[in-house]
């Protein structure tokens, strides 16, 4: 496997959401790692036409065991998946992806050169780069990227760092997802924050902040949490989460027996689920409005072999016909609903072997991992006024996947 760095840039429509999905589809790619993603830096149009916009730039570094060639080729596809029409030299785009480095291979073919041979220049290329990779050296002039990111122009690139919307989807709303500390949770999490609620985190170990740890494999701790949830924050709680899963695939867990995985999944993903949306769901119908959402999986309505697929079809299957007889018993004053992820790239899928990579590509129509962030979208808008109509439904999130 090579590390490879990425430079991107935008000065086209929606630049920042441009540069975010951009990442994310690079994180989506199977066979392909990010290691590392840039904050966005805002620049002005150097050598461009007149009147071009201001230009967004980050950069990533990724894992891959494609070719430089082959890399090349991925980036280009991107970009015209983004729009990207090419016309005149640094002429505005929507999407421009340049290979940076290639470990510390020196290539120079008739459609690629790298390391770039303007990149030592680019103030809006080293700056970003600096930020993840400070200590790599470029192979040709032997500085690290943080020496030549000194010596180049860089007092007009200014940092962009996001912030939460006064005015976001979920402004003035009170949130509880359970299992947040990683994966989907984290990333439910932080959009939830990011579009204006007050998300109360937890998980199985003490943090700062607004975060509840317990460990849900006892009744009393899912009490207890319930408990804490609605009177933490200073008002009763608007929307409930529940993710927290138990990790039978990595780690010791792993290693367990089929019987001993069966019972703390049981415990975890359905009976502290089960325990935890009718406590705080029937605070939310006395109060008179709510949004829970639970977490099922999409291949327990069509099936897997294997030990893994038979536990959490039996687990997660539970959970999804239990959310749509919860949503009957709630309404109307609470929606219900479930989000039924496919192949997502949370830390299993991260290091997981290249037949499955290539089983991802097959099973998903859109040929490519879902992200957390794509899981988290979903539990926005069913956690949204937006999907005020809503109750009782399971969001399959796979890529278009079917039986």
């Amino acid at each position: 496997m090579t590390t490879a760095a990425v430079a991107l840039g935008s000065n086209l429509g929606n630049r920042a959401e441009t540069l975010r999905a951009a990442v994310r589809r690079l994180r989506a790619e199977p066979g392909l790692r990010l290691l590392a993603a840039s904050s966005f830096y805002e620049t002005a149009p150097i050598n461009c036409p007149p009147g071009s916009g201001d230009f967004l730039n980050a950069a990533v570094t990724v894992e891959t065991d494609r070719s430089p060639e082959d890399l090349l080729q991925l980036l280009l596809r991107i970009e015209r998946q983004f729009g990207r029409v090419r016309t005149e030299p640094n002429s505005p785009r929507t999407l421009d992806l340049d290979l940076i480095l290639y470990g510390d291979q020196l290539i120079h073919t008739p459609t690629l050169v790298v390391p770039h041979p303007r990149m030592h220049e680019r103030g809006f290329v080293l700056a970003p780069l600096a930020e993840i990779v400070p200590d790599v050296v470029h192979p040709i002039l032997k500085k690290t990227v943080r020496e030549l990111r000194d010596a180049a122009p860089t007092d007009d690139i200014r940092v962009l760092q996001a912030a939460p919307k006064a005015d976001g989807q979920l402004a003035g709303l009170r949130a509880l997802v359970t299992g947040s500390t990683s994966g989907i949770g984290a990333s439910i999490a932080a959009v939830f924050a990011l579009e204006g609620a007050t998300v109360i985190t937890h998980g199985r170990r003490k943090r700062e902040g607004r975060h509840i740890a317990a460990d849900l494999r006892n009744p009393a701790e899912v009490d207890r949490l319930a408990e804490e949830a609605w009177t933490a924050s200073g008002s009763a709680l608007n929307v409930l989460v529940c993710n927290a899963g138990a990790d039978t695939l990595t780690g010791t867990a792993a290693k367990q027996s089929f019987e001993e995985k069966l019972e703390v999944l049981l415990d975890v993903d359905l009976k502290a689920t089960m325990r935890l949306t009718r406590n705080l769901g029937a605070r939310m119908k006395q109060r008179g409005r709510g949004a829970i959402i639970t977490i099922g999986w999409d291949q327990a309505e069509t099936g897997m072999a294997g030990d893994s697929g038979e536990l959490f079809a039996a687990v997660k299957g539970a959970v999804m016909c239990f959310t749509r007889s919860l949503a009957k018993s709630l309404a109307p004053e609470v929606r219900v609903n479930g989000i039924a992820p496919g192949w997502i790239r949370t830390a299993w899928g991260e290091t997981a072997s290249a037949a499955w990579q290539e089983r991802v590509r097959a099973e998903t129509p859109l040929g490519v991992w879902g992200l957390p962030e794509d899981v988290a979208t979903a539990a926005l808008w069913l956690a949204s006024p937006a999907s005020g109509f809503i109750t009782g439904q399971t969001i399959r999130v796979n890529g278009g996947a079917v039986g």
